[in-house]
């Protein structure tokens, strides 16, 4: 019975995220033991593939990623590229990692042996998609790049946003705090910055970049933040996007910043309190919308899921949505 059942999902599962890898339990153990060949803790992204493929290939409807946003934008990738889109797999998302910022829009609610509990139970009455947030995941492409393959993840960032990271990612701030806590610390360092006068011009005059999304005209200046996301929630009310498609999670949401953006702190107070003001909607350097395709090219790394990315020698990346795909909940 327990080998027809946890026949129905695989766990991928991270020994090396940030609340596994001091995680004495036995549950690790006991649900390498129950699931067999469907327990996968890959060493690395080129064995999680080939698992993943392994996965497709036996037409596996339900995967249970256990680790933060890096592991489970490796699983995204992997599925995007072995599974039909008609075919995608449910995923159950079970927080551990750095950054959690996915689990906290479209997380399972559970981890370690409760939600292998649930998702023991939920297979044996058949109901793993039994209550589900549909979200697409958010793919990025390097058109002028032959060869080299795409990402999927669902936040990505640049200007600001990557220097932001890179700041959190220095071993005094990483070493001493949890990834989210350090992006925090890293925003208010990067807000002191702003109170000299030589990092102020070089942190507000921006970034280069041409953006394209959708249909609109195309845009061409110094970009001082950009974000996208497919998720539909952030964490502390946080929430950067306005004019939502009606409710649509089929597109992408975005956040453009242009150099030099007036009145930022009031900007930024608003933002992180998740409202928008009718002189924030209405000021052009701030320009905020939800689209199918967005398709950009810069100077600078840009960030998808917490890792930074070179956007290559030419510069062009394109952002656009996979198909829906079921986050199951418990």
């Amino acid at each position: 019975m327990e080998s027809s059942v946890t026949g129905r999902f695989a766990l991928v599962y991270n020994p090396r995220s940030r609340r596994n890898m001091g995680d004495k339990s036995s549950y690790a153990p006991m649900a390498r033991s129950l699931l067999g060949e469907n327990f996968i803790d890959p060493a690395d992204r080129s064995l999680l593939d080939t698992a993943i493929a392994q996965l497709a290939a036996r037409d596996m409807d339900c995967i249970v990623v256990d680790g933060g946003d890096g592991t489970v934008s490796d699983v995204l990738t992997a599925i995007h590229r072995h599974y039909a889109p008609a075919r995608f797999p449910a995923l159950a998302i079970l927080p551990s990692g750095n950054t959690n910022l996915i689990a906290g829009d479209v997380g399972f609610g559970l981890r370690g042996q409760k939600a292998l509990d649930r998702l023991v139970s939920l297979a044996a009455a058949g109901t793993l998609r039994g209550k589900v947030r549909r979200r697409c995941g958010l793919v990025v492409e390097w058109p002028e790049a032959e060869g080299k393959p795409a990402v999927v993840g669902m936040f990505h960032g640049a200007a600001a946003f990557t220097r932001g990271i890179e700041l959190a990612h220095q071993p005094a701030i990483l070493n001493n705090y949890s990834h989210e806590m350090a992006v925090v610390v890293s925003f208010l360092s990067s807000v002191a910055h702003l109170f000299t006068r030589r990092s102020r011009r070089e942190w507000m005059q921006g970034n280069p970049i041409t953006l394209r999304a959708g249909e609109q005209p195309e845009w061409h200046g110094n970009c001082f933040l950009f974000l996208s996301s497919t998720l539909q929630r952030l964490p502390h009310g946080i929430w950067p996007f306005w004019n939502v498609a009606g409710g649509r999670t089929d597109v992408i949401n975005y956040l453009h910043v242009a150099g030099q953006p007036p009145r930022l702190a009031a900007a930024a107070w608003a933002l992180l309190r998740g409202r928008h003001p009718a002189w924030l909607r209405h000021n052009p350097d701030y320009c905020s919308g939800c689209e199918e395709r967005i398709e950009m090219a810069l100077e600078s790394d840009f960030v998808l899921d917490g890792e930074v990315f070179s956007p290559g020698a030419s510069g062009r990346i394109v952002l656009s949505a996979t198909a829906p795909i079921d986050f199951i909940h418990a």
